[in-house]
């Protein structure tokens, strides 16, 4: 029989909080490629995909957020949108989301006490949703 020799293979570390195939590395080389994805990421979704832009001014002191999908008798909002991102603007808080996640946390609350009527004069119907849940 014969013997060769054959280098112990690392085991790579990964941080969990971060796409899992990245190696996790505490340098700022390494905070920096990650920042680098990211950020090619966020230009991709701003260049190329339809983005919807959300802003409840009152959201920061009620903590929920008006997401509408029905008005005046038909569908509309969220439920009528071709964005494939949407974007929930509080105060100077920019939230960016797929629509589809954003459906999925409305949906939970349709015919709970969160299935509001509002807008004007209480024509539309939407989902009071907690911005607590966007994170």
């Amino acid at each position: 029989m014969q013997w060769t020799y054959r280098p112990r293979l690392q085991r790579k570390r990964y941080l969990p909080l971060i796409h899992r195939t990245m190696e996790y590395n505490s340098d700022f080389k390494y905070d920096l490629k990650v920042g680098q994805i990211k950020e090619k990421e966020l230009a991709h979704i701003l260049q190329n995909e339809k983005i919807e832009v959300k802003t409840d001014l009152q959201a920061h002191k009620t903590g929920n957020i008006f997401i509408e999908y029905h008005s005046r008798g038909k569908p509309s909002g969220l439920a009528t949108s071709e964005a494939k991102y949407y974007c929930i603007a509080i105060q100077e808080i920019l939230i960016i989301l797929p629509a589809k996640k954003l459906k999925k946390l409305c949906r939970k609350y349709l015919n709970t006490n969160r299935d509001k009527k509002g807008g004007d004069s209480n024509s539309s119907k939407g989902i009071l949703l907690p911005v607590k849940d966007l994170f």
